[in-house]
């Protein structure tokens, strides 16, 4: 029972913020501190940044800034990254204030867009404020849910553009998960906001125990409580490694069983016997995953969700639950099971449920357990969620997309490895993402503590995992750099010059402002550096030689000029060599130069197309048959002989390859064409540049010291620290404008392109630039490679297609291969290859102009989607067009054909409205073609 007191500071408090205590009344539960102190904050009129762990309860700020507009007669829009998030928010909103208040705006969706409150991606905001968008008329809260998400490097420009573009009396609630530089975030906000408070909480609503599973034992990670150990964690020493302070605070008794493990793993004596004459010792092997969901279950720590990493291991982990015979389910959980099955995948068309593994999927869920990962399509993603919020999966195996997407808790997180493929390699889990995967562990209201467990495997300290979980060191770092589209959209809002002044305003140009302190450190002291060491090479020397520097500058051109001779040469003899492989004809034989395949080879298919390099197949001496690229012919090659291949000659066929390759040895004999090597001149011995400055080194008065070697050694230590300074120099001038230098660049492609005007320059100011019309198309493109689909436009690349053709031809503007593929996949003849032919000539010629004006270049088109595209829009089965495009040379799983099929109608129908007639009306056939089936469940969810 509370005080007289504290009665009387709780009454001056809700007479001091009425709003909030109207909120509050509603919500049938207390407020956090965290919570107060925002919401106190928002509603004296500041903007507020709040950061917070997963599952604290953040968006209940963003909720009374909902709250707080309606009753203030104006509307709130709730951004969202993702469109799953927006769904959810929209469905929860309604349920607060009725469907009618409520609307909904994605790409797929548009409910009651005119509604005082409408959930929203970010995008569509940011496309809203570029149209200056009526909707925008007395807008007053604007909420950012996820906002850490402008570090995505794909996607993050979006949340800045929205903050800097916004109107300055429109409040701005930024939601974020916690990151270590808050405060700098904060202070950059006040800078483009105005007023912004910024609430900060690492308390965990939930305790989190952290804990490792050691063979088949649960050991604690920490040797003290979860609310303890962290105040021991602030009293060991800063200067300590990750590994060392988390020694500090682990728990001895996992450190001595781990030691014990290791011991008898290394002392494995060999086991059964030898092969070899060595011994082999056994591959260590973890507790299976249904062992371990067992284990958990015992202990009373389900539902889990594992973190796998690997869509293959997400699937393989429900087969080898599946296979082990566990149910974690009873009749009536199985009965709410099959009920939201039955209401979420129902639309999907019963032909294509088996190429999908529904039934194995249901059987899974059924059980308990279920895979979570960008591979399913959305209604089976959508119905595991469901199923586990309810309480009703217990076991969900997961990649870590999981940790960025919906509210989704769990009692228990399992962290399989924490070693992951980061999309370019194999790294380690950083201490944001480890922190941002256990955030789901604890569901508040039911967990009284969360628990988080990683399998430990040979090799993982536990002082290093433990240093892991106690570090937080999870910075917020811009991603933003200027579009094409951006920058047309950004001149025709505003003006040349005035956009230069808001890129300046950007959070990229504040973070890269405050680097420079200690970039200008450094270049002081290599400055220092060089002005000690050149007094040390010159000591002793009259005036007539002391030019020490000088003589060592000449012998750095000298190196500079061999090696820019040497690539020049190197890159002649590359296309060299690529237009004589062009010129080969089936039974030619030539001579492979260098690489595992060098010596004689018969040329059996040239393998050119209008596509690609040539790669022709070719069959060596020692009967070995495949296809050779450019790397194996550095210089040029010639027919040397011809010799005559069989018709319909079989290269996997031994016999047919044993006897074209004695054809081949006797050619060799007939034509002499033994082992030939020669030397040619190199450019070096002919360049006149480079033998004026031999002649200057030689003449130079120090190149006849006795000591020059020693002196010159001096001398490339200085150069380096000068050359070393003036970089650093270079960097502070980039980076203090870097944004602006990179937009006037931007621009310059731009109106090189047709797509800006110059305007008549004024006085000293910047060059001014209006829009043209083929820019203003160019504005109405939202990709990633905008320019390369307005110049496909204006080339006419798309012209004469039928709709299946021209989605196939699209599709190589949004797809993009997960891994990289050795060989080129194959594409529909005709038209289609044409037509990609054409666009691969508009994107070199692109790529080129970004180059010599230093921007980043266009990605390349990737065709490993345009079978899939081209045959789905022709009306072929979903187990055709994914059987064939394996054929064609891309694995693709439902989800992914799912979420790329959507990205092409974005982009279609993103045609169909800049395009002109004919095309305009071959786009909107095709978004039909292609919006249909699983593709047309997917958008309409």
């Amino acid at each position: 029972m509370s005080s007289p007191a504290e009665r009387y500071a709780a009454a001056r408090r809700r007479n001091a913020h009425p709003t909030l205590s109207d909120f509050t009344a509603e919500l049938g539960f207390s407020l956090d501190p965290f919570q107060v102190e925002a919401c106190e904050a928002l509603e004296q009129g500041s903007g507020v940044l709040v950061c917070a762990p997963t599952g604290a309860g953040k968006t209940v700020v963003g909720e009374f800034a909902v709250h707080k507009a309606l009753q203030e007669g104006r509307k709130a829009f709730y951004t969202t990254p993702i469109k799953a998030l927006s769904n959810q928010k929209y469905r929860d909103l309604c349920d607060r204030y009725g469907a009618a208040k409520v609307g909904l705006l994605t790409g797929d969706n548009a409910i009651n867009g005119d509604a005082p409150v409408v959930v929203m991606t970010t995008e569509v905001l940011r496309n809203m404020l570029y149209v200056d968008s009526p909707a925008l008329t007395d807008l007053g809260y604007v909420v950012m849910d996820e906002v850490h998400y402008l570090a995505d490097r794909f996607r993050g420009a979006v949340w800045e553009e929205v903050i800097i573009h916004l109107p300055e009396h429109v409040r701005l609630v930024s939601l974020s998960a916690t990151v270590s530089n808050a405060e700098e975030f904060a202070d950059w906000l006040v800078t483009v906001r105005g007023d912004t408070a910024v609430v900060v909480s690492e308390v965990r609503p939930i305790p989190l125990w952290q804990h490792m599973l050691v063979g088949g034992r649960v050991f604690d990670l920490f040797a003290l409580r979860p609310a303890a150990h962290a105040g021991e964690w602030e009293q060991t020493p800063r200067g300590l490694s990750t590994r060392e302070r988390g020694r500090a605070v682990v728990d001895p008794e996992l450190v001595r069983y781990v030691h014990e493990q290791e011991r008898r793993h290394d002392s494995w004596p060999g086991g059964g016997g030898t092969r070899g004459g060595f011994s082999h010792k056994p591959r260590y092997r973890p507790p299976s995953r249904p062992e371990v969901i067992e284990r958990l279950d015992r202990a009373g720590l389900l539902p889990a969700i594992t973190f796998v990493f690997s869509r293959n291991g997400c699937d393989a982990a429900v087969h080898q639950c599946l296979a082990s015979g566990m149910r974690l389910t009873d009749e009536t959980e199985r009965r709410a099971i099959a009920e939201i099955i039955d209401r979420r995948t129902g639309s999907l068309p019963e032909e294509d449920l088996h190429v999908l593994g529904f039934w194995e999927w249901r059987e899974g869920l059924l059980a308990g357990f279920a895979a979570h990962h960008a591979g399913l399509v959305p209604a089976f993603k959508e119905t595991v969620e469901e199923c586990f919020v309810r309480g009703l999966a217990k076991a969900v195996f997961a990649t870590e997309t999981l940790a960025l997407g919906i509210n989704m808790p769990a009692r228990t997180v399992v962290l399989e490895r924490l070693v992951k493929w980061n999309g370019e390699a194999h790294a380690d889990v950083t201490p944001g993402e480890y922190t941002q995967l256990t955030g789901r562990a604890g569901r508040r209201g039911i967990d009284i503590e969360g628990h988080a467990v990683v399998v430990w495997a040979p090799g993982v300290d536990p002082a290093a995992v433990a240093g892991l979980a106690s570090t937080r060191t999870y910075p917020l770092r811009s991603s933003f750099r200027p579009s094409y589209n951006m920058a047309v959209n950004l001149v025709g809002a505003f003006g040349r010059a005035h956009a230069r002044e808001l890129l300046a305003s950007s959070f990229a140009q504040f973070q890269a402002d405050r680097s420079v302190v200690g970039l200008a450190r450094s270049a002081a002291r290599h400055e220092e550096d060089a002005a000690r060491l050149l007094k040390e090479m010159n000591a002793g020397l009259s005036a007539a030689v002391l030019d020490v520097a000088g003589y060592a500058r000449l012998r750095m051109e000298i190196s500079e000029r061999e090696k820019a001779l040497s690539r020049d040469s190197q890159a002649k003899r590359r296309l060299e060599a690529a237009e004589s492989l062009a010129a080969l004809r089936a039974g030619d034989v030539i001579r492979v130069p260098s690489g595992r395949r060098q010596g004689l080879a018969v040329v059996l298919d040239p393998g050119v197309t209008e596509l690609t390099d040539p790669r022709p197949l070719v069959l060596t001496e020692d009967k070995w048959a495949g296809r050779l690229g450019s790397v194996d012919f550095p210089s040029p090659v010639s027919a040397l002989a011809r010799v005559k291949v069989p018709k319909n000659f079989n290269h996997r066929s031994p016999h047919a390859r044993r006897d074209l390759a004695s054809t081949l040895r006797n050619a060799r004999a007939e034509n002499g064409l033994g082992a030939r090597r020669t030397k040619g001149r190199s450019a070096a011995d002919d360049d006149p540049v480079l033998a004026d400055l031999r002649h200057a080194l030689r003449a130079h008065p120090v190149h006849g010291l006795p000591d020059r070697e020693e002196r010159v050694r001096a001398a490339d230590r200085w150069l380096r620290e000068v050359r070393d300074g003036e970089r650093l120099r270079r960097q502070i001038a980039d980076r203090t404008s870097s944004l602006t230098q990179q937009f006037d660049r931007t621009c310059d492609v731009l109106t090189e392109l047709g797509y800006l005007h110059p305007a008549p320059p004024q006085d000293d100011a910047p060059p001014a630039a209006v829009v043209t019309e083929a820019g203003r198309r160019l504005g109405r493109i939202w990709s990633e490679t905008d320019l390369l689909t307005a110049e496909c436009l204006r080339a006419g690349v798309f012209r004469g297609l039928t709709p299946a053709e021209l989605a196939g031809c699209v599709s190589a503007l949004v797809f993009e291969a997960r891994r990289e593929s050795a060989a080129q996949p194959s594409v529909p003849a005709g038209k289609v290859a044409g037509a990609l032919a054409e666009m691969r000539r508009v994107h070199t010629a692109l790529t080129d102009l970004e180059r010599e004006h230093a921007v980043p270049v266009t990605r390349d088109p990737d065709l490993g989607f345009v079978w899939a595209a081209y045959r789905w829009a022709d009306g072929q089965s979903l187990d055709r067009v994914l059987a064939g495009a394996q054929q064609a040379g891309t694995e693709l799983s439902g989800g992914d054909f799912v979420r790329w099929a959507r990205q092409l109608v974005d982009l279609l129908d993103q045609l169909a409205k800049v395009a002109d007639d004919p095309l305009a009306g071959i786009a909107r056939a095709a978004v039909g073609r292609v919006r249909r089936g699983v593709v047309a469940v997917a958008v309409t969810d």
